[in-house]
């Protein structure tokens, strides 16, 4: 573990990177996009005209001849969780590592949670879930997980989801904001994200790097799987063979993408190459309309 100087001058960096994003974030759209996803039963009361009919507590109207309408009070306090692709593919990045930005991404999560007063939890997954922070508030807490998220070193390096989605359907008792950061090269996931997408809200933030989707004319290289280790020389210089990679990777993420899709979780797509916060910002700006309709 690095020195305490060295981490708190690496958060610190971070926090002061993020905070003109995580300012724009609090003032307005995190909490209208997110408030009143955690709502709790207050009483039943007998209906008015202009209630919600979908309130109706038809067991109850049912028993007094009368209808009642349920009455639920927002809670003001969220719970997000962080979940964080650890394994070696995020390591990759031609300007960048894609593990780098999705730090900047998380800490602007947790800042924007930290200044909303929200509980925020970590999650860090290989092929097996390495570390599990319980949400907590303050200051400190998320100076915490952001050390543990940036110095925490994998003991495995390949990936398989589904079983960090599977931990999580376990131990999220509470309904949570859950964002999930990866590059998401790895097989079906499906089942256990839609059972996680059933009781929580999920995001996905699928980040890649343009070195993934385009190869240059570098003549012959060698490529090595970073999570296997397996090795293959190619001829980038061949047009057909850059025109099929270029094919294929297409393929794989419109995939992806259509299996999302039909889950009907949100994704939220990022390039090493641009500003993290451009696609994140976007992301709000929509959920905030989807809100307000």
């Amino acid at each position: 573990m690095p020195r305490v100087k060295e981490v708190i001058k690496r958060v610190r960096k971070l926090e002061i990177k993020t905070r003109g994003l995580v300012e724009g974030l609090v003032s307005g759209e995190y909490h209208s996009v997110f408030k009143g996803r955690g709502i709790e039963f207050s009483e039943v009361r007998e209906y008015v005209p202009g209630d919600d009919v979908g309130a109706i507590d038809w067991n109850v109207t049912a028993r007094f001849n009368a209808p009642f309408v349920k009455e639920f009070i927002e809670e003001r306090d969220l719970t997000l969780f962080i979940v964080f692709d650890v394994s070696s593919s995020n390591e990759f990045g031609f300007k960048r590592s894609k593990k780098e930005v999705g730090y900047d991404i998380a800490a602007s999560l947790m800042f924007a949670a930290l200044r909303n007063n929200d509980r925020v939890g970590l999650c860090l997954f290989t092929s097996e879930v390495e570390l599990f922070i319980p949400p907590g508030k303050g200051k400190k807490h998320t100076l915490k997980l952001l050390r543990e998220l940036i110095y925490y070193e994998p003991k495995n390096k390949t990936t398989d989801i589904r079983t960090a989605l599977s931990y999580l359907n376990n131990v999220i008792k509470k309904r949570s904001i859950v964002f999930i950061i990866s590059d998401f090269l790895a097989p079906d996931f499906e089942r256990p994200l839609n059972q996680l997408k059933n009781r929580h809200d999920v995001i996905l933030v699928s980040i890649t790097d343009m070195r993934e989707t385009q190869i240059p004319d570098i003549g012959y290289a060698f490529f090595e799987d970073q999570e296997t280790g397996e090795q293959m020389l190619v001829d980038t210089s061949d047009p057909e063979f850059r025109e099929r990679y270029a094919a294929l990777v297409k393929a794989k993420q419109d995939a992806f993408f259509a299996r999302m899709k039909r889950v009907g979780v949100d994704i939220i797509q990022i390039n090493t190459s641009e500003p993290f916060y451009i696609p994140l910002q976007r992301f709000f700006k929509m959920r905030e309309r989807r809100v307000m309709r």
